[in-house]
């Protein structure tokens, strides 16, 4: 995933939230997020579409193969 930790890191700094919110708010471990966004890890499939849901984008979006729309 390419752009993937870049992208998840844009949509959570467009909405001005903290990691450790997202973290909660998506099931994930503080630390776990923070591997996502530096590329240390990668998420399951579920993960994603948690994270997408969460965000208002797709899939295509987050993961660098579209572009994530402007706000």
């Amino acid at each position: 995933m390419k752009n993937f930790s870049g992208n998840l890191k844009t949509c959570r700094k467009n909405r001005h939230l903290s990691q450790e919110v997202v973290a909660v708010h998506c099931g994930v471990s503080y630390s776990t997020y923070r591997r996502y966004e530096t590329g240390e890890r990668e998420p399951t499939l579920s993960t994603l579409c948690t994270f997408a849901d969460y965000f208002g984008v797709t899939l295509d979006q987050l993961a660098g193969r579209e572009p994530l729309p402007t706000e």
